[in-house]
């Protein structure tokens, strides 16, 4: 009993072990359970427009963060012919650079990036306070009555800083406010007026630009924004309506005080934006994200490509065995050999089902017709089978010649059929046939191509493809199944119907 609950503890492990890391690769990987899944991408294109000097060029632009929330960039790019360029990171900044030694005229640089829609809400909630802005107020004393005022009656109706900023956000935008606009009169931009006032709380505050993206829009501008520090985290505010927190369809594309665009060497410059979405197999996103994840690095993946294809068809293996051990187990058929269905289902796979059916019946019984010639011979077995796969290759290429002439090219794959096998079956045969008759030779042959058809379709079909090739632990789970069906000494399901009288009795 301790033994049976031993191994039973054995394959609970090895197929729990199998499931969890497949689930483990799939978070960390974002490879799809499920084949021909797509992802929505947003492809944002930056375009700057300046007018050189003459001289020497260097053109900054802010970028996005590599994870920002809601989105990551994983693939981006720059088109200015005849510009350098290097995206470096300045005080935690990322921010693109484009250089030239002479340029004169209208110039125009590009920055494209692809972005994935994602489920990160990191707003750099562990950032500290000190990281806020303080901007400079030029107002005279009417100006800086006017702000005590507005923040006098907005300290009396809050009591946090959310509060007190949702309040400062209704008074400057109250119609009526003399105050709101006077205040305004010294600034074009409410989030700059909203930071100046909370400065004044202190509350630590800190810009943001961000991008609305919406399918197919040109010539977009950044919207400036407003984060503030509530003692525990950053909380972005819309400075016009008051709104907090990142909406779906906005891009963090800029935090700080430093400006989103710098241009040395030119003027009248400015920046815009185009956006459109786009869908991606999911499948080839996380290849190109998780390049060097360590998932991806113990995976197939990161084999050269010609190594891949030899694995993608050997990781289906245990899935034909599964099955072969499944239909002699439980079912109850008879096959030549254990385990040659599993090799020509893999065949059949390299050239077709009807094309490898064919072909290996013919095979055979043109095997199985020379066999009974070298019978007659009386030679030792090993010096049988050898000629039988001398003879083989000849057939083999034969078969595969005249095809080639008919202009059927699947025929020149039947050299996957391993050769040895293939002979060792006829042996087989043809000793069947002469101890048992005809019936068992059709009945094991029978049996051997009918499992072989099972495991075709089922290694064949794209979700057990794409499975065994992208989670190659769930083979753990195939192991657990087929040492589990080897513990089963019941009734076969073929033979119920020899006990179908004792219903009767």
């Amino acid at each position: 009993m301790n033994q049976k609950r031993t191994f039973f503890s054995i394959l609970a492990i090895l197929a729990l072990s199998g499931i969890v890391i497949a689930v483990l690769r799939h978070f960390a990987t974002g490879i799809p359970f499920l084949p021909g899944q797509e992802q929505s991408v947003w492809l944002v294109e930056a375009r700057i427009d300046f007018e050189a000097d003459g001289g020497p060029v260097t053109a900054n632009l802010g970028l996005p963060d590599a994870q920002v929330p809601g989105f990551e960039v994983y693939e981006e790019q720059a088109a200015s012919p005849g510009y350098g360029f290097a995206i470096l990171t300045d005080n935690g900044n990322r921010r693109a650079e484009w250089t030239k030694r002479n340029a004169e005229g209208e110039q125009s640089l590009y920055y494209k990036a692809q972005l994935v829609e994602t489920n990160n809400d990191n707003t750099g909630v562990t950032d500290p306070p000190v990281a806020g802005e303080e901007l400079p107020a030029y107002w005279d004393a009417a100006q800086e009555l006017a702000a005590k005022e507005v923040l006098d009656l907005a300290r009396e109706k809050s009591s946090s800083p959310e509060s007190l900023t949702r309040e400062l956000v209704a008074l400057l935008n109250s119609p009526g406010s003399q105050n709101a606009a006077l205040l305004g009169s010294n600034s074009n931009d409410q989030a700059d007026l909203l930071m100046l006032l909370l400065n004044r709380a202190d509350i630590a505050t800190r810009s943001v630009m961000g991008l609305y993206l919406e399918d197919a829009r040109r010539r977009q501008t950044l919207t400036p924004m407003v984060e503030i520090y509530t003692g525990e985290e950053w909380v972005l505010v819309n400075p016009v309506s008051g709104e907090f927190g990142v909406p779906a369809n906005l891009l963090l594309w800029h935090r700080g005080g430093v400006s989103v665009l710098d241009v040395t060497g030119g003027r009248q410059s400015r920046v815009h934006f185009s956006m459109i979405r786009q869908t991606v197999p999911a499948l080839q996103l996380a290849q190109v994200k998780n390049s060097e994840s360590v998932f991806t690095r113990l995976g197939v993946q990161h084999l050269p490509i010609e190594e891949q294809s030899m694995f993608k068809l050997l990781l289906l293996l245990p899935l034909g065995a599964a099955v072969v051990v499944f239909m002699r187990v439980i079912i109850g058929l008879k096959t030549s050999g254990t385990f040659m269905p599993v090799l020509i289902a893999l065949a059949f796979l390299q050239t077709s089902l009807v094309t490898g059916l064919i072909s290996f019946v013919l095979v055979v019984a043109a095997g199985l017709g020379l066999r009974s010639y070298l019978s007659r011979l009386n030679l030792l077995l090993v010096s049988r089978i050898a000629t039988l796969i001398v003879l083989v290759v000849f057939m083999i290429s034969a078969f595969s010649i005249i095809g080639y002439q008919l202009g059927y090219s699947t025929g020149m794959t039947i050299t996957f059929f391993p050769m040895i096998i293939i002979a060792w079956t006829i042996e087989r045969m043809s000793i069947l046939w002469e101890e048992d008759g005809p019936s068992e030779v059709l009945r094991q042959g029978g049996g051997s191509l009918l499992v072989a058809v099972f495991a075709y379709l089922l290694m064949q079909t794209p979700i057990f493809v794409h499975l065994t090739f992208n989670f190659p632990e769930l083979n753990l789970v195939l192991l657990a199944a087929i040492l589990a069906m080897g513990q089963y000494t019941g009734y076969k399901l073929s033979e119920l119907r020899r006990f179908r009288s004792m219903e009767d009795l």
